[in-house]
């Protein structure tokens, strides 16, 4: 296997990074891209990290949850080591997020670009950003700009639920207002994706006032928005909840195709936090779920046929999606399914996929075996 991955469930930081490391060290590792509990103490974690991995680029972000061989988790720190003679990758960081110099971020993809130099066809990118900079969107445009028609999925770090600080691990250092982005050149089969389980409807509900720089819209269709959407959805507006939120969101249809726009939540003054850009005028559209276990076999059935029994799927989950297998008791079904197929990743605050930043989605890149190999 060119593709190592383990999962520790271990409190104590340096205890986490060395079972770790027994799981994923491999000889002549060209990356390392790990996800973990922002309860950690992350000074210790990164001290620990550097002196385990030394010599081997690393990158990685804190998270609202865990996905790895021992299902989803809380608290823990999954990871996955790339062998050098698998892949090639490069490594590059863009820091000042809020200042958002989309100029910057294109020359670093394409500086990333250069440096695995070839048949981009045998190139992906992996985006790892701060899960709370709220420029997830034109910076996700500009990188993918700067790459070409080398595809970038990639995930928003989280912290737990906290909405305190969320930061990414690069260089070393866990650092927020900063992302990191990987470009892998390799000959395995792969293939990015983006599923979610989702159906608009018909109802158009119009944003008439938001704040587009905070993510909170004010008004649809005129009236208090948490109000309406309360009424599009069928929910007392006073008994609002992330339950609420998972399983019956809202979405903007573009070319055809609808991309959810998540609630992160209500404010007191009857409006609502998004988890993504919003503006006046945009049109929304309240969602009804399809089945969440069906909906991801299906899509592990499609990848499959496409590269085969997959060595790893390495995945970017909403935290929502999380919160609702959590809210079904489906747990258990969905862990069986991400086991099945080799799933890791972690619960994310928003998910990227091509240049688009897209919500209550599972994005990602499924990567298979060499020809010729076969495995369980």
């Amino acid at each position: 296997m060119s593709l190592r991955a383990g999962q520790s469930l271990a409190a104590d930081p340096r205890q986490a990074v060395e079972g770790l490391y027994l799981a994923i060290a491999q000889p002549d590792m060209a990356l390392v891209v790990f996800f973990c509990s922002s309860r950690f103490d992350l000074g210790v974690l990164a001290v620990a990290i550097n002196e385990r991995f030394a010599g081997t680029p690393v990158i990685g972000c804190t998270t609202a949850g865990e996905i790895g061989p021992a299902g989803y988790r809380d608290g823990s720190l999954v990871g996955v080591s790339f062998s050098s003679a698998s892949c090639v990758a490069a490594v590059g960081r863009i820091d000042r997020l809020a200042q958002c110099n989309t100029a910057d971020a294109f020359a670093v993809a394409q500086a990333l670009r250069q440096q695995v130099a070839g048949s981009t066809t045998h190139s992906f990118a992996l985006l790892l950003i701060d899960g709370l900079c709220g420029r997830e969107e034109p910076l996700a445009h500009a990188l993918q700009s700067g790459l070409g028609d080398i595809p970038m999925v990639g995930g928003s770090a989280g912290d737990d639920q906290l909405f305190i600080a969320t930061r990414v691990f690069a260089d070393g250092a866990f650092r927020d207002d900063a992302a990191v982005l990987a470009v892998l050149k390799t000959e395995l089969p792969f293939k990015v994706f983006r599923g979610h389980h989702f159906v608009g409807g018909t109802e158009p509900l119009v944003v008439t006032e938001a704040d587009a720089h905070h993510r909170i819209v004010y008004e649809i269709n005129g009236r208090p928005a948490a109000t309406e959407y309360a009424r599009a959805a069928g929910i007392g507006s006073e008994a609002l909840t992330s339950a609420h939120f998972a399983a019956t969101p809202m979405v903007v249809r573009i070319n055809g195709n609808d991309y959810v726009r998540s609630i992160r939540q209500v404010n007191t003054d009857g409006s609502l936090t998004l988890y993504c850009a919003i503006d006046r005028g945009v049109v929304l559209r309240v969602a009804r779920g399809l089945d969440l276990v069906q909906s991801r076999r299906a899509l592990f059935d499609e990848l499959r046929q496409r590269i085969g029994p997959p060595q790893l799927i390495l995945g970017f989950d909403c935290i929502h999606c999380n919160a609702q297998a959590r809210g079904e008791d489906g747990r258990h079904a969905i862990e069986q399914v991400f086991g099945d197929n080799r799933v890791l990743g972690f619960s994310s605050y928003g998910e990227q996929f091509m240049g688009l930043h897209v919500n209550q989605t599972f994005t990602g890149v499924a990567i298979g075996r060499a020809e010729g190999v076969n495995g369980a």
